[in-house]
């Protein structure tokens, strides 16, 4: 969990800032006032218990799913809902949950669905795993639910991360783990934590990956990371992270094999009881973050949006803020990523997603998180 202290003075109020406190209705209706004057129109479709991530099926429902282990089949037209049966136990006490949901490549066909969750273990362990199951739609369910990938190490920490992307031609699946607020399993190599993973589809190390030759672990890809909450393909193929920072030093990356991201060596913020983290800088040997936040916005989640609804926003990422309650637009252009726009939204923002229409879909935290659709004023 982010939990940024009051800092300089900012755009971000305090109330911003605390990470788990309820918004005030002062902070709400301020961020009704920001959202008014931004270039969309805010529309609720649906409210969820805690939900924590979003798809979009080929014939236009959607699944949800919520922190306490559900998957919700969600149909945005008519508002009616559905709970999947056949979901796995859930270690979802902290920042355990079911995670991320993402149809396979071949979904039309197969019907199969990519999730992440945190299996619950020995004890008041758990650890991030990736599975599969095949959606069974009709009967509402999940069928033949099997566990392709584990992170090795077992811990009672946060830090699950969970995210899945699929390689622009479908062929492997990067996946992200934590470092499960252990830090220094980020820079083992023998370690899964801390890392992106590059997998084949059926969750075994892909060959090829670079850094197999110099003893890691056979799926790692990149390494030096702490808690990647979003990762996504551009349209040229570049792969982008977002990972909440400790206290401050949230980041973006662009992800490139092989490369060490720092962390807990390098951080561009603090550890919580104060003690320095040394920053970023030019020959220090890591891959510093394309764009970081000081204060931090504790980022719930990223999508990369290349649609045609808001036409000038195609080639940008979107990023939520849970204590910034915010949604950030950021702007590529190639290697380069660019601070754009900002919009306070007056609730924790859980995740974000582009639509098969080109609007751009909210997922609002907390037991009654609502699902925004946001379409061009008009």
């Amino acid at each position: 969990m982010n939990l940024p202290l009051p800092g300089p003075a900012t755009t971000f109020s305090l109330t911003l800032l605390v990470c788990a406190a309820a918004p005030t209705a002062a902070h709400a209706m301020a961020g009704a006032a920001a959202t008014a004057r931004a270039p969309f129109e805010v529309k609720a479709v649906g409210t969820f218990k805690s939900p924590w991530a979003m798809a979009f099926l080929p014939d236009g429902n959607m699944l949800v799913t919520q922190k306490e282990g559900s998957m919700i089949l969600f149909n945005p037209g008519t508002g009616a809902k559905r709970t999947l049966s056949g979901t796995p136990a859930v270690s979802s006490s902290g920042q355990g949950a079911l995670m991320d949901v993402v149809p396979a490549p071949d979904f039309a066909a197969s019907k199969l669905l990519y999730f992440s969750y945190s299996e619950p273990g020995r004890g008041a362990g758990s650890r991030v795993v990736l599975a599969t199951a095949t959606l069974d739609q009709a009967a509402g369910a999940l069928r033949d639910t099997k566990v392709i990938f584990r992170a090795q190490d077992a811990s009672t920490g946060g830090h699950y991360s969970g995210r899945i992307a699929f390689s622009p031609d479908g062929k492997h699946l990067f996946f992200t783990s934590g470092d499960r607020q252990l830090l220094n399993p980020a820079q083992d190599p023998k370690s899964t934590l801390g890392k992106v993973l590059r997998l084949d589809l059926d969750g075994t190390p892909a060959a090829g990956n670079p850094l197999a030759a110099r003893g890691f672990h056979a799926a790692v890809w990149s390494y030096g990371h702490r808690n990647l909450l979003g990762i996504a393909f551009d349209r040229q193929g570049r792969l982008w992270e977002m990972e909440m920072g400790p206290r401050h030093g949230d980041e973006i990356n662009l992800i490139k094999p092989a490369l060490n991201y720092g962390w807990p060596r390098a951080s561009n913020g603090s550890h919580y009881d104060g003690r320095d983290i040394p920053d970023h800088a030019p020959g220090d040997g890591f891959e510093a973050p394309k764009v970081s936040w000081n204060p931090a916005i504790s980022p719930g989640g990223l999508a990369y949006y290349d649609a045609n609804l808001f036409p000038q926003w195609r080639n940008s990422l979107f990023i939520t803020g849970l204590s910034g309650q915010s949604l950030d637009r950021i702007a590529l252009d190639g290697e380069n990523a660019t601070k754009a726009e900002h919009w306070d939204m007056g609730e924790r923002i859980r995740a974000v997603r582009t639509g098969p229409d080109g609007a751009l879909w909210l997922l609002e935290d907390g037991g009654r998180g609502r699902l925004l659709m946001l379409t061009p004023k008009k």
